[in-house]
């Protein structure tokens, strides 16, 4: 009688378990993947794929520019923090997203736009939807990528950053969200409210600009990790009406719940950081073992 009553309960539960395990959502599940750029000087890079992609069906691109402590080689550096962090941590953005690492210097728009073409060509990207954000060195190469490129940028979000193009008028011509503190010391607020007050005076109607008082230059990262964000990049395209710019929201409130929803871990420094690590303590093993 027992075992009849653990076998009624038992039976449901691990079909339950089973069809959890091998359901479609499952089984379609994405998680980022390095790649190697293709060509001289070509940007290595991470992509990440969403969950819910029908055939045929074409998806909106983001581009995410990441600050100079993430420059380099070590492509793992560039999940530090960020949206391929957030991503990792649960963030599920309805669209490709694309993380390339900068081995230093500059961000170059041109090679930006290159890897936007290699992956259009690998993958069915709306070419309506494509956006572009990012922080302090990434938020100059967000606004230099979206000035050059005004006509293929949907929206841009550029964070405690500048810009390094001489004429930047052409940032009127499209949905354009700024957010800089007046407590940077790494990057003067100076450097956002030269855009704005450029913009401003053309006119424009495109422009959301947040100063945010006692903001430092860490701060605005939090930002990268709201669904909102995404959600109001994602809310625009290049056959709206006349591009305007849609409403944004409190960044400040927001980001004190930035992290709320997301399971996140602490990045190690790279995996081979770590490889060298432990070859240096075999080297050091094997030096004391011939002292001895």
């Amino acid at each position: 009688m027992i075992y009849r009553i653990l076998i009624s309960i038992l039976l449901p539960l691990l079909s339950l378990v089973l069809s959890l395990t091998f359901s479609p959502l499952m089984a379609n599940a994405k998680t980022p993947v390095a790649k190697t750029g293709k060509g001289v000087g070509a940007y290595n890079y991470w992509f990440y794929e969403p969950d819910s992609i029908t055939e045929g069906e074409a998806k909106p691109l983001i581009v995410f520019l990441h600050g100079a402590s993430l420059c380099g080689s070590n492509i793992y550096k560039v999940k530090s923090y960020g949206t391929m962090h957030a991503i990792d941590g649960g963030l599920k953005p309805d669209a490709y997203v694309v993380a390339p690492q900068n081995p230093g210097g500059s961000w170059r728009p041109d090679k930006v736009m290159d890897l936007v073409d290699r992956v259009s060509k690998e993958y069915n990207v709306d070419q309506s939807r494509i956006y572009v954000l990012g922080m302090s060195l990434g938020g100059f190469g967000t606004l230099d990528v979206a000035a050059k490129y005004p006509e293929r940028i949907a929206a841009a979000m550029a964070l405690c950053g500048g810009t390094t193009v001489g004429d930047y008028t052409t940032l009127n011509q499209l949905p354009l969200w700024l957010v800089h503190g007046t407590a940077d010391r790494a990057i003067p607020v100076s450097q956002s409210d030269r855009v704005a007050n450029t913009l401003r005076n053309i006119p424009t109607d495109r422009l959301i600009y947040d100063r945010v008082p006692g903001m430092n230059h860490t701060q605005p990262a939090k930002i990268l990790y709201l669904k909102e964000t995404y959600d109001w990049l994602l809310s625009h395209s290049l056959t709206d009406a006349q591009r305007a710019v849609n409403p944004g929201f409190d960044v400040v409130h927001k980001s004190k719940y930035a992290y709320k929803d997301l399971s996140l871990k602490k990045r190690t420094a790279s995996k081979s950081k770590t490889s060298k690590s432990s070859r240096s303590k075999r080297n050091s093993s094997r030096s004391k073992n011939k002292k001895r």
